[in-house]
């Protein structure tokens, strides 16, 4: 049984962090479209969820986490728009680097690892309740 805890475990935390994951993306495409308040301000930058593995002490199961969203490097979008309020000296406005393609793309990657832990969960309940089953019929 300590095999199955075990699982159980793992996807416990496979689901925790894909769930934390999508909240990053959610937050992401949700500012994909703001600009800064002026010409010195930056837009919002996208932000990129990083994973670590922890030791669970009790089991000796290593697990998944999300430990932090780092801010993605790569450059603000321009746009000619010398009427914004956010334009430069040149007229050109800074908007953030989210690509909602990708980010859409990388929600459903989280959705589909997220299932796939439900999926190891529940396949793992109904080993465990056969098993105890198999156990009562002897």
């Amino acid at each position: 049984m300590t095999d199955m805890s075990s699982a159980l475990k793992i996807a416990a935390a496979g689901m925790r962090a894909q769930s934390a994951r999508m909240r990053v993306i959610a937050e992401n495409v949700a500012n994909a479209g703001s600009t800064a308040t002026g010409p010195d301000g930056q837009p919002y930058r996208r932000k990129v969820p990083i994973f670590t593995e922890e030791l669970d002490r009790a089991t000796g199961t290593r697990l998944v986490r999300m430990s932090k969203a780092m801010p993605d490097p790569s450059k603000f979008r321009s746009v000619y728009d010398p009427g914004h309020p956010a334009a430069d000296a040149k007229g050109f406005v800074k908007y953030p680097n989210v690509n909602s393609m990708i980010e859409m793309m990388d929600m459903r990657e989280a959705q589909r690892t997220f299932e796939a832990n439900i999926s190891v969960i529940e396949n793992s309940r109904a080993m465990m309740s056969r098993t105890l089953e198999l156990l009562r019929s002897r």
